[in-house]
């Protein structure tokens, strides 16, 4: 097994040069006027106090979602109200200096010494450092997972999942799994936490991708944290890239993904961490297109999804059962339920997701003489 030498060129928030002038903002400055000038396209700079910054996203919120939360607002309607809201809050300014936030009272943030070696005066945007904060909190105190022995550490915009009843799904399907525990790849892999699932249930190998290379750090450094960086191989690559392959000289015996769950809305600018959420139109084809290739004989594919976009009314197709209708690559061996459980009380978002059920679909190639790349 290669060596998990590739050099990684990480993702960041990017640095904002105002297409304006901004208005600069303060405590004593009238939030109303800051939140409409944000909402008409203008920049604000905030001067004094970090708290400023959150006050002033206070009185936005109100603005594009109201005082209360509507029940007439079904999850089109809300996303596109997130869309109005996400715009209009990266246009208000953080000012950087000497990779410190320029601000009384300011969290200190260890990424803008990890993520800009080459910068040291900039602006960012306001959301963007509450991110890069909250992120760089988990990457101190670790996440934990129902289904691990030990906590992973996440690379600032690397996807994690705050919801655990498809990894208890897959938990359970892998006790019961009698296959061959040679190889697995963990396509999409994010944080990490199925691939290190299969090294715990006693898997040899597991070589685990991501379209992002924050992502495959994390892999990476929580591998090595854990000494089992002998076992697990991060790369990056969009599903099966050609190429990717090159030089692993071995089929898999098991074959997971967690992919996107949602559609993506074609009216949205995305990056990668969104990309962990959002299916763009071709990926299902993609991806069953060149998955069977990389199976052993009798080897598995287990897909974990959820009905999500189908209850919420954004999606009337169901991406696996298409597949499974319309092509002939796949057969079902098995699908596993289990209900979605309901989000906490405390939740500032709309519950979209009450008769939402997370599925995991256990597949077995078909045809291997369908068009399509050889390993």
């Amino acid at each position: 097994m290669s060596k998990n030498t590739e050099e990684l060129v990480l993702q960041r928030p990017e640095a904002i040069v105002p297409a304006s002038d901004p208005a600069t903002a303060s405590k004593k400055s009238n939030m109303e006027l800051l939140a409409e000038r944000l909402l008409e396209g203008g920049f604000v700079l905030i001067r004094d106090e970090f708290a400023t910054g959150l006050a002033i996203l206070m009185r936005l919120r109100e603005y594009v979602f109201g005082s209360k939360k509507s029940a007439a607002d079904d999850f089109q309607s809300y996303r596109s109200k997130r869309n109005v809201y996400r715009d209009a809050s990266n246009r208000l300014l953080v000012p950087v200096e000497g990779n410190r936030i320029a601000l009384k009272k300011a969290p200190a943030i260890g990424w803008l010494d990890e993520l800009y070696p080459d910068m040291s005066d900039f602006f960012l945007a306001f959301p963007q450092v509450q991110g890069l904060n909250s992120s760089w909190q988990w990457f101190l105190k670790g996440v934990r997972f129902p289904v691990l022995k030990h906590e992973i550490y996440p690379w600032h915009g690397t996807y994690f999942p705050t919801r655990f009843d498809h990894l208890m799904l897959f938990d359970n399907w892998l006790n019961q799994y009698s296959g061959n525990r040679a190889v697995a790849m963990d396509i999409g892999t994010g944080c990490g936490v199925l691939a290190f699932m299969l090294l715990d249930r006693g898997f040899k190998h597991v070589l685990a991708t991501d379209i992002n290379p924050n992502a495959v750090m994390t892999v990476r450094e929580n591998a090595r944290h854990q000494g089992l960086d002998d076992r697990i191989e991060a790369r990056v690559s969009n599903l099966f890239d050609s190429g990717i392959f090159d030089g692993y000289g071995r089929k898999s015996d098991l074959i997971v993904c967690n992919p996107p769950w949602l559609p993506m809305d074609p009216d949205r600018d995305t990056n990668l961490l969104d990309m962990a959420i959002y299916f763009e139109p071709d990926f299902f084809d993609r991806f069953f297109s060149e998955a069977g290739r990389c199976l052993n004989e009798n080897g598995r594919l287990v897909v974990l999804f959820s009905n999500l976009g189908q209850s919420a009314g954004m999606e009337a197709v169901h991406p696996v059962e298409e597949e499974l209708k319309n092509n002939r690559r796949f057969g079902k061996v098995r699908m596993l339920q289990r209900k979605a459980k309901a989000p906490s009380k405390k939740t500032r978002r709309r519950d979209h997701r009450k008769d939402e059920v997370v599925e995991l679909w256990e597949l077995r190639f078909l045809s291997a003489g369908l068009p399509g790349r050889r390993l």
